[in-house]
């Protein structure tokens, strides 16, 4: 199987729109694949897609192969840039050996497993049956996963192609659960003798909220928040910050009521504050900054009440965010964390605050989601819990990982890492469906996912191409 044909796949694959919740393109593209090259195809009722290959001649007896990816993607972009995820194509470069989205995310996560699963269905490798299973909406709840139904796949073995680090073999993952806090406010009419200012806090890398959680990345929100926490003489009008669940925030903006003889002491505390966090992130996010821009008082423009105002402030301030512990079983392993990912003024009167927590231990998800809870529950919020997934628990006995160990030796010299994750995959859920399977993830190395930048190694797709091959025909 050649890479570059992989390559040529995932190309096409970034020209058709697949944001989470709206894979019908994807869906429909995976349908007319199976038609045009005559195999059979199943699609259930929450739009996952299952292509099957059959058994090369004389393997009809080797087990059946389960390769599996998820259709969507997270569709962020950076302020400013002009592209409509439910139309445009994904712009990339080809550069210093990286395919590369510089003001959007690319979608190698997870379109490169999708690629991979084409090549092998068009491919003329002599393995068993090929189960291709292709979910959806798992970036925002591993919906598709949830709904998959028994029957809908035959294979008692499972390679999960949605792993980022190249000579890793993921074998365990974390669960999740999702926090939501809703605060509900009146207006008020804003002070006489103020100016309006825009308090923005952007340039922050972001990235993944399980894979890059533990690498002191800055959070625009809670930095907002803490600068707002710092200067209670403004009126808050409006905030928002954060997007995606799963990345951590990288721009955030308020808009505020600043009294006239305020105006200049507020640009010169805004400006200390960005040298403050230019020398405090200089090594995690150095193109972090903070701006504030201000103009007359529009006619009419209503403030948030402020004891909502100050308790949703202090709250996106105080509520936890990053590693809340590590493994002490897997050194370097994070346990447990928490992501303050977005807030967010969806309609008048209601400000909806965006939360996930993950664990590879059960009982502490349920702990991180409940300290989230109290922080908000003290400020006056109304707090919810959904989207709660399984985590996947290691076994170092499967035999999978042990095909998968000899084929790495044997095609590169040196021993694969072995491996639990802190992002959440769907194996957890697929063996509450699917009890007895075997087993595991890998995939090319991917930077900066969930994020504009998010790129890919094209050295790692070779050996991630080689190393897929190699097993599927090796398992016997």
């Amino acid at each position: 199987m050649d890479s570059k044909i992989v390559l040529d796949w995932f190309r096409e694959i970034t020209r058709i729109p697949r944001e989470s919740g709206h894979e019908e393109q994807i869906t429909a593209y995976l349908q007319q694949f199976a038609r045009e090259h005559s195999l059979e195809s199943h699609t259930d009722e929450a739009g996952n897609v299952v292509i099957i290959k059959p058994a090369s001649k004389g393997c009809e007896n080797r087990p059946v192969i389960v390769l599996q990816s998820h259709s969507d993607m997270v569709c962020e972009k950076n302020s400013g840039v002009e592209h409509d995820f439910s139309k445009d194509p994904i712009n990339y470069v080809i550069e210093d050996g990286w395919m590369i989205a510089r003001d959007t995310t690319l979608g190698a996560d997870c379109g490169i497993g999708m690629a991979a699963q084409l090549a092998v269905l068009t491919g003329n490798e002599e393995t068993g049956r090929i189960e291709c299973l292709f979910t959806v909406s798992e970036e925002t709840g591993l919906y598709g996963a949830k709904a998959l139904k028994p029957g809908f796949i035959t294979g008692g073995i499972l390679i999960n192609l949605d792993s980022e680090d190249e000579g890793e073999l993921f074998v365990g993952c974390a669960g999740g659960v999702d926090t939501t806090a809703v605060f509900r406010y009146s207006e008020v009419p804003v002070p006489a003798g103020t100016k309006l200012a825009r308090i923005k806090v952007s340039g922050g890398i972001g990235g993944h909220s399980g894979d890059d959680i533990d690498k002191g990345r800055a959070n625009a929100v809670q930095l907002l928040a803490r600068f707002l926490y710092s200067h209670p003489e403004l009126r808050l009008c409006s905030i928002e910050g954060g997007n995606k669940r799963n990345a951590i925030a990288r721009e955030a903006a308020a808009s505020v009521a600043v009294p006239d003889a305020d105006v200049e002491s507020l640009k010169t505390a805004v400006m200390a504050f960005g040298t403050d966090l230019k020398s405090e992130y200089a090594s995690s996010d150095p193109d972090i900054c903070v701006e504030a821009s201000v103009e007359e008082m529009p006619a009419g423009l209503q403030a948030i009440e402020s004891g909502v105002a100050s308790a949703l402030v202090a709250s996106l301030f105080a509520a936890p965010h990053g590693v809340l512990a590590m493994s002490m079983d897997i050194p370097g392993l994070v346990e447990t964390s928490t992501n303050l990912a977005s807030v967010k003024m969806p309609e008048k009167g209601v400000i909806r605050v965006g939360t996930s927590q993950r664990s590879s231990v059960d009982t502490e998800r349920l702990a991180a989601g409940l300290k989230v809870e109290a922080a908000f529950r003290l400020a006056g919020a109304e707090v919810t819990h959904e989207s709660e997934y399984p985590g996947w628990k290691p076994n170092m006995d499967s035999a999978l990982l042990k095909v998968c160990e000899e084929s790495y030796m044997r095609l590169f010299g040196k021993k694969p890492v072995v491996r639990a994750i802190h992002a959440g995959l769907e194996c957890g859920l697929f063996l509450d469906t699917f009890p007895g399977l075997d087993m595991i993830s890998f995939g090319p190395t991917l930077r900066g996912v969930h994020a504009p930048g998010e790129r890919l190694d094209l050295a790692s797709l070779d050996k991630f191409v080689a190393l897929l091959e190699d097993v599927i025909v090796n398992i016997r």
